[in-house]
């Protein structure tokens, strides 16, 4: 499924009617930010909005419900902590299909128990889905996934000695692969691990000429994407993941002194 703003653009800007009532109405009682949380919640139960569809922004949003942004944005922290949207750097909010968030939650835990050996299954989970999703990405994606893909490897070459801008670039590279892949699964199972990526990614930031190495590889999948060349960016991608296991490795090595 794509994600796409014209589900919910069109319930805001033309509200349909059921049972002779609109879906979305002002809201002017306190405790404002739970009336927006309950009026998104039964569009989602009725099927008026999908995962997948974009919320409008804080602004267009606020002055829908006749609300201060304020509101709208204690709204969407409501939302986000049910697992009903999900907020993406640079790209917007999202409606999710709910099981992302617990997902996630479940992966988070297992791996920090599982300490050192999770950074080792991590690797391996990715070894097995990224390449393949990659390759699908090759076949399917729209001129917009190459748009962002580009955009993202632009940023990652800007942000210098910025590991926040780095990294949240990073992720948007590879959500957009999963995302030019076209399966909702596929976006949720790698939506699920993101929170994990960005500790492992923090660790290579800091390994000397990690960002770098990193960035050689994001642009050979670029220019395979661009390519539509499912077999040369399946490599591309086997080859970035052996990369970011053995920069992993050296950040444990450095690490591991300090613990003893």
């Amino acid at each position: 499924m794509r994600y796409s703003s014209q589900t919910i653009e069109a319930l805001l800007a033309s509200p349909p009617n059921f049972g002779g009532k609109a879906v979305y109405k002002l809201v002017r009682t306190s405790r404002l930010y739970e009336q927006i949380v309950q009026q998104i919640e039964e569009s989602i139960l009725k099927g008026d909005l999908k995962a997948g569809d974009q919320l409008p922004a804080e602004r267009e949003l606020a002055q829908r419900f006749g609300v201060s942004r304020t509101a709208v944005r204690e709204a969407v922290k409501a939302l986000r902590e049910k697992g009903l949207v999900e907020a993406y750097s640079g790209r917007g909010t999202f409606i999710t299909d709910g099981t992302s968030q617990a997902v996630r939650q479940s992966l988070d835990l297992m791996v920090k128990i599982g300490q050192p050996e999770g950074s080792t299954h991590l690797a391996e989970v990715r070894a097995i889905l990224e390449p393949e999703i990659a390759a699908l990405a090759a076949s399917r994606a729209q001129d917009s996934d190459i748009a962002t893909m580009r955009e993202a490897v632009a940023v990652m070459d800007r942000a210098g000695q910025d590991p926040d801008a780095y990294i949240e670039a990073d992720l948007d590279f590879h959500l957009a692969l999963a995302e030019a892949a076209a399966n909702p699964l596929i976006l949720s199972l790698l939506d699920s691990i993101v929170g994990l990526l960005r500790e492992q990614r923090l660790k290579i930031f800091k390994v000397s000429g990690g960002p770098e190495r990193g960035q050689f590889h994001h642009k050979r999948i670029l220019e395979a994407m661009e390519r539509r060349d499912p077999d040369r960016v399946r490599e591309a991608m086997k080859a970035h993941l052996q990369q970011v296991r053995e920069d992993s490795q050296v950040s444990t090595t450095k690490r591991s002194p300090d613990k003893q």
